[in-house]
């Protein structure tokens, strides 16, 4: 009888009963489900990441797969499951970005995902002051934590990077235009030569719109010019018109007799103390960038020229000058000759520092 009351229940029931248990066995999976992907989300222990709380910089760098990002985090104890990773980047509508971010561990793989999507990215920022040389940039770019000293000198020097501007050079020195970035810490250095590269060349375009086209001879004579009055000039007014002296000189084919260039050789080839005064002796090493004994241009730019010094440059100020001379160390204030004797009793030999 109790079979028989069984077998008797209205089909509809029977159904209900079905869908009941499927429904809950679907949820029980959900559950399940959900479970797995919290757990896979959630920052993994504290072990892991060698500490409860830790900050890290974790770098993604240009072109990189999101498999191999994954691999990274994963290997860095930053999450817990590759596959996740690259399961939950497969589902999003954005994509991470290239750079160097800043993680305050330990975080969800969702919350790391963001923070990666967000482009905001751990920025150094390091000022390169106008007159500095390479080998003074290079070291400020290793105390700033940006690239090796080494590293940026051989960038610097690399020909494919120079061959890129048409630079006929042995090095960059001169083309990088002094200013203030912001570049991640640990990053390449011929990404920070071509940076600066970059801004020299978009500087000259407002300068002097012909100067993009000139031929690349006669724009290197320009700059080496420019990196000569940077180091000589102290008021801004004054420029112009140094910029005209050496161009007269040139014309003439007298030497520039340019004590900037000796303090380069002094500094910067023979690794001297900077001078405050130049003596005779100075004046008289042998070496081509001085240009006390040899004639015409130095080999190269002798520093990173900024704005004023590159207008001076490309806009000398006509004049019969010949001569010019620090009188005024406190102003920077230069006297400004035709003849020899002239200069001569207008006093000492001053360096710019």
């Amino acid at each position: 009888m109790n079979d028989s009351k069984k077998n008797s229940l209205p089909i509809g029931s029977r159904i209900c009963k079905a869908l009941a248990v499927f429904l809950g066995f679907l949820l029980l999976c959900a559950a399940l489900a959900l479970g797995i992907i919290a757990h896979l989300n959630s920052a993994p222990p504290p072990a892991a990441v060698h500490g409860e709380h830790n900050a890290v910089l974790f770098e993604i760098r240009r072109g990189e797969t999101t498999r191999s990002v994954g691999d990274r985090l994963e290997a860095g104890g930053i999450i817990r499951s590759r596959h996740f990773w690259f399961l939950l980047n497969r589902l999003q509508n954005e994509y991470v970005k290239a750079g160097t971010y800043r993680l305050e561990l330990p975080l969800s793989q969702l919350a790391v995902y963001r923070i990666f999507v967000s482009g905001n990215q751990v920025l150094v920022r390091v000022t390169i002051p106008e007159g500095v040389t390479l080998k003074k940039a290079a070291r400020i770019f290793e105390e700033s934590g940006i690239c090796p000293a080494p590293d940026f000198l051989a960038a610097a020097a690399d020909r494919e990077i120079a061959a890129l501007y048409k630079i006929p050079g042995n090095t960059m020195e001169g083309y990088l235009f002094p200013d203030t970035y912001f570049f991640p810490g640990a990053y390449p250095a011929d990404r920070v030569i071509k940076t600066m590269a970059d801004t020299f060349f978009e500087r000259i375009g407002y300068i002097e719109p012909e100067a993009l086209s000139m031929n690349p001879a006669e724009l290197n004579r320009r700059v080496i010019i420019a990196s000569i009055v940077e180091r000589e000039y102290r008021q801004p007014a004054e420029a112009p018109l140094m910029a005209g002296v050496f161009f007269n000189r040139l014309n003439i084919g007298m030497a520039l007799q340019s004590c900037a260039t000796v303090e380069y050789v002094i500094t910067e080839i023979h690794g001297r103390p900077h001078p405050e005064l130049l003596l005779n002796r100075d004046l008289e090493i042998r070496n081509p960038y001085n240009t006390y004994i040899a004639p015409g241009l130095p080999p190269g730019p002798i520093s990173f020229p900024g704005a004023t010094a590159l207008d001076a440059a490309f806009h000398p100020k006509n004049s019969d000058y010949l001569y010019f001379r620090l009188t005024d160390p406190e102003r920077g204030i230069h006297y400004f000759s035709r003849t020899l004797d002239d200069h001569i009793q207008a006093g000492l030999l001053y360096v710019k520092n």
